[in-house]
């Protein structure tokens, strides 16, 4: 006779506890799926390869002929010329320009018989050109630093950077700096950077956060183009006004507007609205605006041994205080020669449930007494995040200082954890 085994029912007591299991199950794969969602898809256009040629788009040419081939030719070699001109280059004829011109681009084109008319862009090159226009020297001498590219998007209500592929991004991705002096950083938009790079994001203003982005992205400070496209109606002229910001203040640049007739005609303009944006950060360079953010580099172990001083004096003068509130029988005395003469690195850990606790906790470690410097080496919000904390003490030393300043320090061999 076949036996059947059977597993045992469950009783009432543990149904609870499987109802949880299985809603945390739900919840787990709900969230698994809402994050895949997010940086899944189509959502990056990476940028094209930087060349150094030398290039000058938006040339109009409109010529008659006997055929239609003399018309093209003698098109191009007055886009070739109007080119030469825009780059203040010297008189040259036309068998000398053929020789730097190394590509011809068709921007746009409408050809009838005996007459050729077009939108072109020149491109020269660089090696060839250079030396008649200046070389590179001028052009090393003013380089930026790297810049990461942050452009942003309102239109219909909403703000758009990564998260869907939009005409203002691809924009972005087809510019060619060519010989400008602005070390652009382009993301590609795909994977991860739709969650770190967000409209939210330039509205922030933590120096932490800021600095791991740039980290993440080897750029030393940030420009924001934003773009917001007013469309009349569905298929219909579209107003587009631009602002220029930078830094992780979002200063304000400059401001400028434009439009187009209709949407077969966006791309186009906001092509040279991109080129308008690089003559606005090229001028910023060269007065000096465009630079990067001291308070970037602050508590990184590397900030300004003037501002660390004054830091230690104001420090020993808050530790003064105290004392003398406290009735102390030996009040310490605050000299300039004054300097801790060992600087020793420790690793500290600290609960960050959410961004306000961390760039609190992190503040707060910063302005203890003897600390010279926090550096973030592990971040994670919601858990655990770690730091390297630069002190003139020992681990012991560095514990009781922390203490002083209301934490609950947990000490180990070789670290801390701390917590509130």
């Amino acid at each position: 006779m076949t036996q059947i085994a059977t597993l045992p029912r469950p009783s009432l007591r543990s149904l609870p506890l499987l109802l949880a299991l299985c809603a945390a199950a739900l919840s787990a794969g709900l969230l698994l799926n809402a994050l895949l969602a997010q940086v899944s898809g189509e959502r990056g256009i990476a940028p094209v390869a930087a060349s150094s040629d030398i290039e000058v788009s938006g040339i109009d040419v409109d010529v008659s002929s006997s055929t239609t081939r003399e018309a093209r030719e003698t098109a191009w070699r007055q886009a070739q010329r109007s080119a030469w001109e825009q780059l203040n280059g010297p008189d040259l004829p036309d068998s000398r320009l053929d020789g730097l011109v190394s590509a011809i681009v068709i921007e746009k084109e409408r050809v009838a018989p005996g007459r050729y008319i077009a939108t072109l862009g020149v491109i020269f090159d660089r090696t060839r050109a250079a030396g008649l226009l200046g070389g590179d020297g001028e052009a090393l001498a003013r380089a930026s630093a790297p810049m990461l590219v942050v452009p942003v998007t309102y239109s219909a209500g909403s703000a758009t950077v990564f998260e869907m592929r939009n005409p203002w991004q691809r924009a972005w991705a087809e510019f060619q700096p060519g010989r400008s002096p602005v070390n652009y950083v382009r993301p590609t938009g795909s994977g991860g950077d739709s969650l770190l790079l967000t409209s939210g994001q330039v509205q922030r203003r933590s120096r932490t956060w800021w600095r791991n982005i740039l980290d993440q992205f080897g750029a030393a400070d940030v420009i924001v183009p934003i773009a917001r496209l007013d469309y009349r109606w569905p298929g219909g002229p579209i107003d587009g006004t631009f602002t220029a910001r930078y830094g992780p203040d979002n200063r304000f640049l400059e401001k400028f507007e434009m439009s187009a007739n209709t949407p077969a005609e966006l791309p186009n303009m906001l092509g040279k609205a991109v080129t308008r944006f690089d003559t606005i950060f090229r001028k910023a360079l060269a007065k000096g605006k465009l630079r990067p953010d001291p308070t970037l580099n602050l508590g990184s172990g590397e900030s300004d041994p003037a501002i660390a001083r004054l830091i230690q004096i104001g420090s020993a003068i808050r530790d003064r205080e105290l004392a003398v509130l406290e009735g102390a029988s030996e009040v310490p005395v605050v000299t300039a020669t004054e300097a801790p003469t060992v600087l020793r690195q420790h690793s500290v850990q600290f609960a960050t449930p959410d961004a306000q606790a961390f760039d609190a906790t992190l503040g707060q470690v910063r302005g203890t007494p003897g600390v010279r410097g926090a550096a973030i080496s592990s971040t994670a919000i919601g858990g655990t995040s770690v730091m390297q904390v630069t002190y003139a003490g020992s681990l012991d030393q560095l514990a009781a200082a922390l203490r002083g300043r209301g934490f609950t320090v947990v000490q180990g061999s070789s670290a801390l954890a701390i917590s509130r």
